[in-house]
């Protein structure tokens, strides 16, 4: 397939470097989020699309590897779609991680956030938002409960 440029609305696009999984990557990635749609698909390349972000991914070979240097932040509205994020995104050979972060089975990171924590820490209390900062950093997966609990000082 020839993949050419596109007149994207995205000045800036997120380029992937895989070993040879670039369309797989792209397959599990449009399967985790609602709003996804692969663009194009060649042996070297892949592009797809994610909530209205366009990203490429490369079949560069193993010369390179993901760190947690680079992450993306999924914000989530309540619990139940930070489940479903953890979920899908740790399938198939993922990890957990700490404070709401994951890698999946690809080994990208992945930070997936309630909008209540942001809310929580974001208190011009500080003795509140210390206590919410403290509940996330013993938590591998967000649990918004807890972190309200936390909160309210209970």
């Amino acid at each position: 397939m020839k993949i050419k440029a596109t007149g994207s609305s995205n000045k800036i696009t997120p380029f992937l470097w895989f070993d040879g999984q670039a369309a797989a990557a792209a397959k599990f990635y449009t399967s985790v989020f609602k709003r996804a749609k692969i663009l194009s698909v060649s042996p070297m390349m892949a592009t797809f699309q994610l909530e209205g972000q366009k990203f490429m991914a490369l079949n560069g070979g193993p010369h390179f590897k993901f760190n947690e240097a680079v992450s993306f932040f999924v914000e989530c509205k309540d619990q139940r779609e930070v489940d479903y994020f953890w979920k899908k995104l740790t399938s198939g050979g993922g990890q957990e991680s700490q404070c709401g972060w994951l890698k999946d089975k690809f080994g990208l990171s992945w930070q997936i956030i309630p909008a209540a924590l942001m809310e929580l820490m974001g208190d011009d209390d500080e003795a509140k938002s210390g206590r919410v900062m403290q509940a996330m950093l013993k938590m591998r997966k967000i649990i918004v409960a807890d972190l309200k609990r936390a909160h309210a000082g209970r």
